[in-house]
């Protein structure tokens, strides 16, 4: 063992782990030099021994971690000696209009670059479909929003973005399962590591994946003994569909329709854990905006309503296939990004709601509203700062309740009356 007898070097790791487990309880923050050697004997101690239960070989995990150091400027990290904080007060509204998300400069680029793709691509996308299930219109506009029809998949260092967070990150699990995942692809030969550059948050190549969602559901569809989603695009997208419906997307049905919803319906009705048929919706009085009926084999199939700003932006009747869509993003608002662009790609128009502007508000301030509704019974998901459905609605009941006018979404005035 390298002019190293066998018991030597185990009490040489011994005593490294001990240093590396006391300067972890260590109070004080740690200096750069010092995280350096600590992700090291991290490395070394704690993240080898697993990768090498797993299969991997000394010769992949070396290779992979090579130079390799942390990279203290990405976001979610806390440093060794220190615990995880929220900030009391954020000096930036992080939470900003609903309506941005759907700017035409955006929107517009994916759907224009999709159309012209749809021709490009007829036969695979209908091959794709025939397949997974999954209309082409999905397809590209996912792989349009998630990294511009691959022309931006990614510049960062998978090791060095997915060691870090798996040794440091307020996420640590998580992306240790990852950082084992882009082991175990390299291990396999199904990347080489120059192809192993991921987005600050480490995903890589035209669809995005993580490594786990790379060896779960991406696929060689062009048939050349190879898995590529970085240079394939066909690989890309049928990775795509396929991922979709390993979340269980429903073959022949679409993502939702755009709705009118009267005043006599509250918004406290949203949710994926309060469907109904959608006959029942329509005897309640929402309509589709087109004028046109909700097609006949939909009337005995469940959808939700989805008001994603409340009553200050469009609503929708959504399909289980909407919920598949967060799965690629827990986001509300980039799931309907993709169904309207997909949508549009498909020879559609625009939405016929407007978006209203609504308060900007610090993240920190919502939270803090979140926090006060939970004390008082409503289940809001987590008090994040962010309003998805369970805020929205128990927003919605809470105004009721105190003889407002429901409109399900947060505002200055309705922050400082919870808190």
């Amino acid at each position: 063992m390298s002019g190293r007898t066998e018991g030597g070097a185990k009490i040489a790791t011994f005593a490294a782990f001990c240093l590396f487990l006391i300067a972890l309880a260590l109070p004080a923050p740690a200096s750069a030099a010092k995280v350096d050697d600590l992700f090291r004997a991290w490395l070394a101690d704690d993240l080898w021994p697993e990768a090498r239960s797993l299969g991997i070989s000394k010769r992949t995990f070396d290779a992979a971690f090579a130079g390799v150091t942390p990279n203290l400027k990405l976001p979610d990290l806390v440093m060794p000696g220190e615990k995880a904080k929220t900030p009391k007060k954020q000096h930036q509204a992080e939470f900003g209009q609903p309506g941005d998300y759907f700017a035409e400069k955006t929107l517009g680029g994916v759907v224009s670059g999709g159309r012209a793709r749809q021709g490009r691509h007829a036969k695979v996308l209908a091959a794709i479909e025939r397949t997974y299930g999954v209309p082409g219109g999905i397809v590209l506009a996912i792989w349009g929003r998630e990294s511009g029809f691959g022309k931006a998949t990614g510049s960062y260092d998978a090791f060095t973005v997915l060691g870090t967070k798996a040794f440091m990150s307020i996420r640590k699990e998580k992306f240790r399962t990852e950082v084992l995942a882009a082991l175990e692809m390299m291990e396999k030969g199904l990347a080489t590591r120059a192809e192993m550059k991921t987005s600050w948050a480490g995903a890589f190549g035209q669809p995005q994946f993580l490594p786990s969602s790379f060896l779960k559901y991406a696929v060689d569809f062009d048939g050349d003994g190879r898995r590529d989603i970085w240079n394939s695009e066909v690989d890309a997208m049928a990775s795509i569909a396929n991922y979709l419906v390993g979340y269980g997307w429903v073959k022949g049905r679409g993502w939702g329709f755009e709705v009118t919803v009267p005043e006599t319906v509250t918004c406290a009705l949203e949710g994926p854990d309060r469907g109904k048929d959608i006959s029942d919706w329509t005897a309640m009085g929402i309509a589709r905006v087109s004028g046109k009926p909700f097609p006949s084999g939909e009337q005995s199939k469940v959808g939700f309503l989805l008001m994603p700003a409340g009553r200050n932006g469009p609503a929708f009747i959504a399909t289980p296939n909407f919920y598949v869509l967060k799965e690629y993003n827990t986001s509300d608002l980039y799931a309907l990004f993709i169904g309207h662009a997909a949508d549009r790609i498909a020879g559609g128009g625009g939405l016929s709601g407007k978006w209203r502007k609504v308060d900007s508000l610090y993240r920190s301030d919502i939270a803090s509203m979140q926090r006060a509704l939970e004390k008082i019974g409503y289940d809001v998901g987590r008090a994040d700062g962010l309003p998805g459905f369970k805020t929205r609605r128990s927003i919605g009941d809470w105004q009721a309740k105190n003889g407002r006018a429901a409109t399900c979404f947060p505002d200055t005035g309705l922050v400082s009356a919870i808190r």
